[in-house]
């Protein structure tokens, strides 16, 4: 589903007034600046996002593209190309023309992809260009009660004592959920038994009804569910402990795994390519956005924390966080769905 956010009515007043202005001093022999010729963006903007309506990704492409056309008197179009587990809006980017008038938003699933599909036809380093860092996904490690721990000390000494016999569920082979518990495996030298799935509501099904015992889910989905007594919130999934709970140990707290992080991350991109003054202009804009108190109240009720940062800092975690998921599928032997 695609959707145009188009500028407010105050502000296509104000465009069509400058448009009068500009079009007068043209008939009059003027020559408008430079500046003005090369602004950008020059027309419609299309942000693609390669999920479906309704995810983390959906819900920043849509909320930043209303700001965006507001503030740049452009239409920003949002397009959903979902598949292939982020890889075919991606392809499409990287393929786009490098002049700022495609973006992308989308989640650490861009690396996870890569790690899995060494094969897969775009590189999230070479081929795309970073923009800026947008918000952390918080996920959180819970229990069902039945399984009879309240804490991550709790859980690895019953999984050192009986090891296999404790399974957790994921949507699927590969997915954050997955490989987030591969991490926590890895890092305790614990044995769990991976029950996968073929998409989130079943899994989160099964583990609210017992059926399996663990699972890392986003935590603003998890909290209602701890609230109502059907599971136990055992750790956050930072290295930190997260801003709604934070009476919550973090997993790399309560483990001893220092290292540990297996929250979500969002970013911008663009083709790889794109003009320096584009990139800076985006990197300022979509910060600035960020900043708002308004914009993250709005994205803290979806259980995003927004982030803001330069064009390297997202370029840096794309690179580390690549290397990083790629030794956990390699040590893990993960094959993708």
């Amino acid at each position: 589903m695609n959707l145009i956010h188009t500028p407010s009515a105050a502000r296509r007043s104000a465009l069509r007034l400058t448009a009068a202005i500009a079009g007068a001093a043209l008939l009059a022999g003027a020559v408008l600046p430079a500046s003005a010729q090369d602004k950008y963006p020059s027309t419609a903007v299309k942000l693609v996002v390669p999920f479906g309506p309704g995810t983390g990704p959906d819900i920043l492409g849509r909320t930043i593209g209303q700001k965006l056309a507001d503030k740049w008197g452009q239409p920003v179009v949002v397009d959903n190309r979902n598949g292939a587990s982020s890889a075919i809006g991606t392809q499409h980017v990287a393929a786009s023309p490098a002049d700022g008038h495609t973006i992308m938003v989308t989640a650490n699933t861009l690396v996870l992809n890569k790690a899995l599909r060494p094969n897969a036809n775009y590189d999230p380093v070479k081929d795309l260009q970073p923009i800026a860092p947008l918000a952390i996904g918080r996920l959180a490690l819970v229990a069902h009660p039945s399984l009879g721990v309240k804490n991550v000390a709790e859980l690895l000494a019953m999984a050192k004592a009986k090891p296999g016999e404790i399974n957790y569920a994921s949507p699927g082979n590969g997915t954050p959920h997955h490989l987030a518990m591969e991490l926590f495996k890895q890092g305790t030298g614990v044995n769990l038994t991976h029950i996968p799935y073929s998409g989130t509501p079943g899994a989160v099904k099964d583990v609210l009804g017992g059926q399996v015992k663990l699972m890392f889910l986003p935590i603003h989905v998890a909290q209602a569910q701890v609230k109502a007594g059907r599971l136990v919130m055992l750790a956050s999934g930072g290295k930190q402990r997260a801003e709604t709970t934070p009476d919550v140990p973090s997993v790399a707290e309560a483990s001893g795994v220092k290292d540990f992080d297996a929250d979500i991350w969002y970013g911008m991109y663009a083709p790889a390519g794109t003009p320096p003054a584009v990139v800076s202009q985006l990197n300022r804009d979509v910060n600035a956005l960020l900043a708002s108190p308004e914009l993250k109240e709005v994205l803290s009720k979806q259980g995003l924390s927004t982030l803001t940062g330069s064009p390297q800092d997202l370029a840096k975690l794309t690179s580390d966080d690549l290397a990083r998921w790629a030794k956990v599928v390699k040590a893990a032997d993960i094959k993708a769905d």
